[in-house]
């Protein structure tokens, strides 16, 4: 019913409203999308993605790497073919060390442009207690901090861009219930961080390029600054004195008082 003396609910919305409604719901999923994809949109991270693709392809590592929103992920997963560690250590086997070399030369260029780059470590569900380890928390952190001192050291990526991290059997890829399965879930993870807006400016201000900047407008000019006497005098303290609170009298022109 559209008749307003019978509408239970007040007046019914004019028919332009859902049209209206509709195109206000497309544009606020439309610049959703752009930010999920402002990463995707990076020229800088595409090649890098590529470039980690083609080493990892040459050197036979099972993984992915995939760019969201945040950043890139680079997964590498021993699979029961490469073997990242020994069992129950943190040291990196001289297979691991191959594959930094590949890779690291990227991670290289992506950390000098300004990205933070976090090493995940993972482990499988095995439980682990000896003398250096008691959990794999502590075993998949211990890996993932060896990882990137190496990459420090001999690749000489700056530290103030690098981070590790160890999550241990808590995020596996899948169900821990094979040897095969085990192996998949037993892998390092790079996560290269967006870069962030403060890096660009700071970058164009070493390199000597104009950078914007608002500047404060300038103050109105007092009656003081024009060299013209203020309307009204203050007694100490900001208050009218009784004196000069009475107007005075205007002065009598001369040819006035000479009669």
């Amino acid at each position: 019913m559209s008749d307003p003396r019978v509408t239970l609910i007040g007046h019914p919305a004019p028919a332009w409203l859902v049209n209206y409604a509709d195109l206000m719901t497309e544009l606020v999923c439309f610049f959703i999308i752009l930010y999920a994809l402002s990463a995707s949109l990076n020229k800088d991270v595409q090649k890098a993605k590529k470039e980690v693709e083609e080493a990892m392809k040459q050197e036979q590592v099972a993984g992915e790497v995939k760019v969201t929103k945040d950043g890139m992920q680079i997964t590498l997963q021993e699979n029961g073919e490469n073997v990242f560690f020994e069992s129950g250590s943190a040291d990196l086997s001289n297979r691991m060390d191959e594959i930094m070399v590949k890779i690291a030369p990227t991670l290289k260029k992506l950390a000098d442009d300004g990205h933070d780059i976090v090493v995940e470590g993972h482990t499988d569900n095995i439980p682990i207690h000896n003398a250096k380890f008691s959990s794999n928390w502590e075993l998949s952190t211990a890996r993932a901090t060896n990882v990137v001192q190496h990459l420090i050291r001999q690749n000489r990526l700056p530290a103030k861009h690098m981070g590790a991290i160890g999550y241990g059997e808590f995020k596996p890829l899948v169900t821990d219930n094979s040897e095969a399965s085990r192996a998949k879930n037993r892998r390092v993870v790079f996560f290269v961080k967006n870069k962030p807006p403060e890096f660009d400016k700071g970058k164009k201000e070493k390199s000597g390029e104009k950078v914007e900047a608002t500047t404060p407008s300038e103050p109105a000019p007092d009656a003081t600054s024009q060299g013209t006497e203020p309307t009204s005098a203050e007694a100490p303290g900001g208050e009218p004195s009784a004196e000069n609170a009475i107007q005075a009298p205007a002065e009598v022109p001369a040819e006035q008082t000479a009669q």
